[in-house]
């Protein structure tokens, strides 16, 4: 089990610097784009452009939250870690995790998107291990679909 993403594994987290879009829009990192969502306000989100991750998540603690935050938030989150991994290091270092659980494991009380003293929802790591699975069939696809691979000519 990965049980922290620093360290070796410090790109599973959202402050990693890979550029990712959001409504048209280039971020930093995924939780700058993340932060940025939670307001439609497209003034406000130009606040998350060019600080560091850590600041974004502060600002975004301040924000008033979109009317619908809590109905998009996941597919937020997920849509925004997809763009990620498409880059060709990081999709091979996701997938390189497998089999293990990946937990985002914290001592900051987050029990939502991580688990903090044992107890916590994981739902980041929860859409990490979604993104990893699908693209491992995906790399299964393409070989299987591959004459060359799969023995038909």
């Amino acid at each position: 089990m990965i049980e922290s993403f620093s360290g070796e594994y410090r790109f599973l987290s959202n402050f990693y610097p890979v550029e990712v879009v959001l409504d048209g829009v280039t971020y930093p990192t995924v939780e700058n784009a993340y932060q940025a969502a939670k307001t439609l306000d497209l003034e406000k989100r130009k606040d998350f452009l060019s600080v560091e991750p850590g600041f974004a998540k502060r600002l975004g603690q301040r924000l008033e939250l979109r009317p619908d935050w809590n109905d998009v938030k996941l597919d937020i989150m997920k849509r925004l870690n997809e763009q990620k991994y498409m880059r060709p290091d990081l999709r091979e270092n996701l997938c390189d995790t497998y089999p293990q659980d990946l937990v985002e494991g914290n001592t900051w009380g987050d029990t939502f998107w991580g688990v903090c003293g044992g107890k916590g929802s994981n739902h980041l790591g929860q859409i990490l291990m979604t993104i990893r699975m699908q693209l491992l069939i995906d790399d299964l696809r393409g070989t299987v679909n591959d004459p060359v691979h799969s023995g038909k000519s």
